[in-house]
């Protein structure tokens, strides 16, 4: 009879910590940043990712520095 507003699980974090304690997103850990990505390769969104501006960009910058890199696609031929 309650609301179940309180049930949410908490979402996944997807930054690691370094050992001098500064948080950022390894552009070398391929499945997690294809889980960041539409089947077509496009990033998704803050909305969808539940992220603040600042991990998006840092999303956005490992996604980016992975394909230039050729760890990932940039489009979905190979996904």
């Amino acid at each position: 009879m309650g609301n179940d507003y309180g049930n949410r699980s908490r979402s996944k974090t997807y930054l690691k910590v370094d050992n001098k304690g500064k948080k950022y997103i390894d552009y070398k850990s391929v499945e997690d940043l294809r889980r960041l990505m539409t089947p077509n390769g496009k990033i998704y969104s803050r909305k969808r990712l539940s992220a603040s501006a600042k991990q998006q960009r840092m999303i956005a910058q490992a996604i980016k520095r992975a394909r230039f890199m050729a760890l990932l696609p940039f489009t979905s031929g190979t996904l």
